[in-house]
């Protein structure tokens, strides 16, 4: 298929790219960094070779989520940003722009949330997990009370909100003593956001703001699989559900979340994604240079489903769901942005 928009693809900048260091052996760091820091000659060939017409952006991972001091989260956020921006600029038709945010500080990240999307001209943010500070005696998840003012400025804005995995911190992390291959895309990064995921789909966020739109890399990070477990283990006991929100897990899944297909590149997978949250949601991504373009192109271009499915997965929900017409139509001359009040 051509045409295809791809949307978990990283980037790095040079004070950022060291964090991607230990997700490949020491032989192959050589080539991950080179990919990493490159945002035309190899990756444009990759595209153009596996028919990805256009990729949205991100900053590798942890990033400035694991910056504890908020000034330096502040700085490389914007460092990140306009690096991105700049690269966007030159070739708008072949990259678009996912924010990264200092999540440290709800209100700096609200700033930059909102010079990325007016100014900028990105189309989303991108998140990689849980944020670290100084002086907190805890890591922070977005489903707390801080949190609020930010939610209802995303919502405002009308962006998605993808939320990328990174390791739980060491200390955090018995079980996987012994068994450091479970850390990372093996096992970790998946049940990490799954979990953040659930505690912002039960801490009443939905409720409240019922227009965000959260993206899930990696098929859903094992959600789509259960769902009906979540909302109804011991069914005959009746008790009222622990969280705060006010309707099923399952409805906010549905409603409120997109899936993509990054780094997950099997058709029983997909089909299963498919029943649970329909073709809809669900998006095209590679998760370059983590993985190889032409291991997800050439495995989406021949997955056993409908080519109306295909079309929807491969490009135009993602169309739909960044608002890339534009830019597409006009190949790369986007129409300014409105302010949002």
């Amino acid at each position: 298929m051509k045409g295809k928009i791809a949307l978990e693809e990283h980037f790095a900048i040079q004070e950022t790219v060291d964090d991607s260091a230990g997700f490949v052996p020491a032989d192959y760091w050589v080539e991950l960094r080179a990919r990493l820091l490159d945002l035309n000659d190899g990756r444009l060939r990759e595209m153009d070779a596996n028919g990805v017409e256009m990729m949205l952006l991100s900053l590798n991972a942890p990033a400035v989520q694991a910056i504890p001091s908020v000034p330096t989260a502040i700085e490389i956020a914007q460092r990140a940003n306009d690096f991105l921006a700049d690269a966007v600029a030159k070739q708008p038709s072949r990259f678009q722009g996912f924010a990264a945010l200092p999540m440290q500080d709800p209100e700096a990240a609200i700033v930059e949330l909102r010079r990325a999307v007016r100014d900028l001209g990105f189309r989303g943010v991108l998140v990689n997990g849980f944020s670290q500070r100084d002086g907190e005696d805890a890591i922070l998840y977005y489903d707390l009370e801080r949190y609020r003012p930010f939610w209802a400025e995303v919502e405002a804005l009308d962006v998605p909100f993808y939320l990328h995995p990174r390791n739980p911190l060491r200390q955090h992390s018995t079980i996987y003593e012994g068994h450091d291959w479970l850390l990372g895309p093996t096992w970790a990064f998946g049940q990490e956001t799954a979990v953040h995921a659930l505690r912002l789909m039960g801490s009443g966020l939905f409720d409240a703001h019922p227009n965000l739109k959260i993206v899930l890399g990696h098929m859903g990070e094992g959600l789509p699989y259960s769902m009906w477990r979540i909302d109804h283990r011991n069914a005959w006991v009746k008790t009222p559900p622990k969280h705060h929100a006010k309707r099923k897990i399952a409805h906010y899944f549905i409603k409120n979340f997109y899936l993509t297909t990054s780094g997950n590149f099997r058709t029983q997978t997909l089909i299963d994604a498919m029943l649970e949250v329909g073709s809809d949601r669900i998006l095209f991504s590679a998760d370059w240079p983590f993985e190889n373009v032409d291991h997800a192109a050439n495995w989406f271009d021949g997955a056993a489903i409908s080519e109306t499915d295909r079309q929807k997965i491969g490009r135009t929900n993602s169309i739909g769901l960044f608002g890339l017409d534009d830019v597409l139509a006009s190949g790369g001359a986007a129409k300014p942005l409105q302010d949002v009040d």
